[in-house]
């Protein structure tokens, strides 16, 4: 008998598949492998506790590939930073790097919220051919809006 942890991810390889969204896949088939050859109680519980911050060296790494390559080199940065394009790209940088901060904050402090957004993620991945690179993003923009209306209901009372 499948467990509902196995029948949840294939429904999610199904979704996956229907929605063209190779990571997804890719990761569903990853975690059926984990279960497959019955080493989930070892790989699980680091992938939950290092998973993302090993997502985000991984990113990290791609973002600074050009740079590695010579690519990209100051002429090139001292170029870009003579366009609004460049100073919105850098705002926007610093701006996602302290709602992450926040986003760690609400997680940790109400670590059940992770499933919600977990599902949100699946959601937006799935149903709008999202990517999911930003659930510490979507944590922290939730932390905003969470505190926003907090204010707001403050105000009413």
């Amino acid at each position: 008998m499948l467990s509902q942890s196995t029948i949840f991810l294939f429904i999610l390889l199904l979704l996956g598949f229907i929605a063209k969204n190779q990571a997804i896949m890719v990761a569903v088939y990853i975690l059926l492998g984990i279960k497959l050859f019955n080493i989930e109680d070892k790989v699980l519980p680091y992938l939950e506790a290092k998973g993302i911050s090993i997502g985000v060296i991984v990113i990290t790494v791609a973002v600074l590939a050009p740079i590695a390559s010579g690519d990209i080199g100051f002429k090139d940065l001292l170029e870009s930073i003579k366009t609004y394009y460049a100073w919105i790209c850098l705002a926007a940088g610093i701006f996602v790097a302290y709602v992450a901060k926040d986003g760690l904050t609400l997680l940790s402090s109400d670590p059940h919220l992770t499933t919600a957004l977990v599902i949100g993620t699946i959601l937006g991945v799935v149903l709008f051919n999202g990517v999911a690179v930003g659930p510490l993003i979507g944590a922290g923009i939730s932390f905003l809006v969470i505190k926003g209306v907090d204010f707001f209901v403050q105000l009413l009372a």
